[in-house]
């Protein structure tokens, strides 16, 4: 019988969670589903772990990928996915890492929303971070807000911020990870990529509202050590992505941030030809002065500005790039208070 979901499992020296990770999978009975569990280089016991499970279990394929580079090495999370959905069945395609838990009821729920919904090319689920020693207060916040992040309109608003969906949470539509051209090597997070170019391809994002994957946290996670996750390498990734959307408005724009955070982005916007008019910023001290060839305001000009004229509210687009935590609800709120519409005339990054 066809699979109705194929996981694609990615792995490399983790014999002591893999195991854990794939019984977590297996556990679910209510869809049929296989595994594609794909080797990238172990040197440890993790493929006799699998082999193990795989010979009481046919729904598990278990596949070694020929070492690409020097002994030892990895051939990367990319590569195993691209061999993963080479090999998979199924219509629906669902993502785990080899160091989570999946919990019951996950892939049963998210294949039934997806089919709800033909808008969706994928849906996740909210998660939880473990071990409670590994996780950090950053970390915390970023669950958090992530966890906060459910509908469909919520993604859209959310996903100029930072990735709103926990990858190894997330299932998708086969035809629709083939429409924007599939797992891609990129100079940044692939997950993120991958969601940015469904969300300008007009394809949804969307979460089940409740925890259905044990996300697990090592100091040496690729999250925490791998460049390709530094902050500069997210912004740098969202640019172009912001710069079409920003033309696409068809209006002059402005960044709500004269910091770390806003001129970050600015400076990743201006390799896509994208330029502020102005920044705003509530600090007295930086009023007045320029950031980035651009002169910076108090946010009191879009008040007083008179409707049509240069800076009053929406006359531009607002890009809110601020980095204080809570600071980007305010600024929403006071946005909002002056009719400007989310989507329509500004929009959150970071």
């Amino acid at each position: 019988m066809r699979p109705e979901v194929s996981v694609l499992l990615p792995y490399r020296d983790v014999a002591a969670t893999v195991g854990e990770a794939l019984e977590s999978v297996l556990a679910e009975q209510a869809i049929a589903l296989e595994v594609v569990i794909v080797d990238d280089g172990s040197s440890d016991d993790g493929p006799a772990v699998v082999d193990a499970i795989a010979r009481r279990d046919a729904r598990v394929r278990h596949v070694r990928l020929a070492q690409a580079r020097a002994p030892g090495s990895a051939n990367g999370i990319v590569a195993a996915l691209q061999r993963a959905c080479a090999l998979a069945e199924a219509p629906l395609l669902a993502r785990m890492d080899a160091d989570d838990v999946s919990l019951p009821g996950r892939l049963r729920r998210s294949c039934d929303a997806l089919r709800a919904d033909p808008s969706l090319a994928a849906v996740g689920t909210r998660v939880e971070a473990f071990p409670a020693e590994a996780v950090g207060g950053g970390l915390s916040r970023y669950v958090a807000w992530m966890n906060s992040v459910v509908t469909k309109e919520e993604h859209a608003r959310a996903l100029f911020v930072e990735s709103p969906l926990c990858h190894p949470s997330v299932t998708m539509r086969r035809d629709a990870l083939e429409r924007v051209g599939g797992f891609r090597e990129t100079e940044g997070p692939e997950d993120y990529d991958l969601w940015l170019r469904f969300d300008e391809a007009g394809l949804g994002l969307a979460k089940l509202d409740d925890v259905l994957l044990r996300w697990r946290h090592r100091a040496d996670r690729l999250t925490f050590n791998d460049p390709r996750y530094a902050l500069a390498r997210f912004a740098e990734l969202k640019a172009p992505y912001l710069a079409r959307r920003l033309r696409a408005l068809g209006r002059p724009f402005a960044i709500w941030g004269a910091g770390k955070t806003g001129k970050r982005l600015a400076r990743a916007l201006e390799l896509h030809d994208a330029w502020p008019a102005r920044f705003y910023d509530i600090d007295p001290r930086k009023v007045g002065r320029p950031a980035r060839g651009a002169r910076i305001e108090a946010p009191d000009a879009l008040e007083r500005g008179a409707p049509g004229a240069s800076g009053a509210a929406g006359a531009e687009t607002i890009v809110v790039a601020v980095g204080e935590p809570g600071a980007r609800d305010v600024v929403r709120a006071r946005l909002d208070a002056l009719g400007l519409v989310e989507g329509r005339d500004y929009l959150c990054a970071s």
